[in-house]
C-alpha cells in the first residue's frame, strides 16, 4: 500500500504534527493526536491483514504438492502385450493437457518413467510408451538396435503402435484431448519426427537428440509445432542437421531448432556417461544442456498449449 494511502509515511507525519508551538495550535494538536493515532493503529492493522493474507496463500501454496498418481495401462495389439506408464497429478483439478513420451531405444526404462513424472509434476497428463511390447528391453547396443531397426524400417508399423497408445490415453478423464504433445528421446525423438510428417495430429512435439531424418516431409501432413533439443558435439545427428532444415524449410514449415554447446549423443540422460564408458560409445551426460532442454521445452509448451 502506497503511503499518501495509507497515511504511513513519516515525513508525512513530521509535517503535519509538529508545527510551531502556541495556544492555539495546541488545541489543534489536542483534536489532531486521537485522528492520527487512529490512522497509526489502522495502518498497523492493515499491515497486519496483509501479513495474515500472505501467510494464508503461503500455507495454501504448500498444501498444492502434487500428489502423483501412477497407473498401468495395459492392452493387447496384434501379438504385442503393451504396458504403458501413465501418471498425474491428482490435485489439478479438470482437464489438461496430455504428452506422451517415447523412450530411447534401450527401451521402457526407468529414465522414460522418471521424465513422465516430471511433466506430471508440471500439471500434465503424461504416459510412457512401451514401444516394444512384451516386455522387451535392449540391455545392450546391440539388443537394442536390433528392437529398434525394424521400427525405422517400417514407420507405418511404429505409427500403429504410437496411433493406439494415443487412443488410450484420450480415455483418461482428465485429458484436454485438444492439446495433446509428445516428447522422445534419441530414437523416440525420430520416431515423433517420423510420424508428424506423416500426419500425426498432435499439438506439438520435442525431439530430445533423436533422429532427424526418416520419413519424408509433406506439407499437406505436417502440422504439429516441432521443437528439436539436439547436441552440437553429436557425432551420431550432426550430418543431418543440414538435410533437416533444408527437408523442412522446402515445404514452409516452420520449426524450433535449439543447439546445446558441448552436448553429445544422449546428453538429458544421467545414466549416458556411464553407457557411455561401458559400451565404448561418445555419449555422455551434460547437465547445462539437460536443463536448458528442458526449459525450452516448458516454454514451448506454454505457448503452443494457450
Amino acid at each position: 500500500m502506497g503511503a499518501n494511502k495509507s497515511f504511513g509515511s513519516k515525513k508525512y507525519f513530521m509535517n503535519f504534527i509538529f508545527f510551531p508551538h502556541n495556544k492555539t495550535n495546541d488545541m489543534k494538536l489536542k483534536t489532531l493526536l486521537p485522528a492520527c493515532t487512529f490512522l497509526i493503529l489502522s495502518s498497523c492493522n492493515s499491515n497486519s491483514d496483509e501479513s495474515s493474507t500472505n501467510q494464508s496463500s503461503t500455507i495454501s501454496a504448500e498444501t498444492k504438492t502434487p500428489k502423483i498418481k501412477e497407473e498401468s495401462v495395459t492392452y493387447t495389439l496384434d501379438s504385442l502385450n503393451m504396458n504403458n506408464y501413465l501418471v498425474y497429478d491428482e490435485n489439478v483439478e479438470g482437464k489438461r493437457p496430455a504428452v506422451l513420451v517415447i523412450h530411447e531405444w534401450w527401451g521402457l526404462n526407468d529414465y522414460t518413467k522418471r521424465r513422465a513424472k516430471m511433466l506430471a509434476e508440471l500439471g500434465y497428463v503424461a504416459m510412457a510408451v512401451d514401444m516394444y511390447g512384451n516386455g522387451r528391453m535392449g540391455n545392450d547396443p546391440g539388443a537394442a538396435q536390433n528392437l529398434a531397426t525394424p521400427y525405422y524400417q517400417h514407420p507405418d508399423m511404429a505409427k500403429k503402435i504410437f496411433d493406439r497408445a494415443v487412443e488410450e490415453l484420450k480415455k483418461n478423464p482428465n485429458v484436454d484431448q485438444t492439446k495433446m504433445a509428445g516428447i522422445g528421446y534419441c530414437f523416440g525423438g525420430g520416431m515423433l519426427l517420423n510420424f508428424v510428417r506423416m500426419g500425426e495430429p498432435l499439438t506439438g512435439i520435442v525431439s530430445f537428440h533423436g533422429n532427424l531424418l526418416g520419413t519424408p516431409a509433406n506439407k499437406d501432413l505436417t502440422k504439429a509445432e516441432i521443437l528439436v533439443c539436439h547436441g552440437e558435439a553429436d557425432s551420431f545427428v550432426n550430418a543431418q542437421v543440414a538435410p533437416f532444415k533444408k527437408q523442412m524449410d522446402s515445404i514452409g514449415k516452420s520449426y524450433t531448432f535449439k543447439s546445446y554447446p558441448g552436448a553429445t549423443h544422449a546428453f538429458t540422460n544421467p545414466d549416458a556417461t556411464e553407457n557411455g564408458k561401458k559400451f565404448k560409445m561418445p555419449i555422455e551426460y551434460n547437465a547445462a544442456a539437460d536443463t536448458a532442454s528442458w526449459n525450452d521445452m516448458k516454454e514451448f509448451f506454454g505457448r503452443i498449449f494457450k
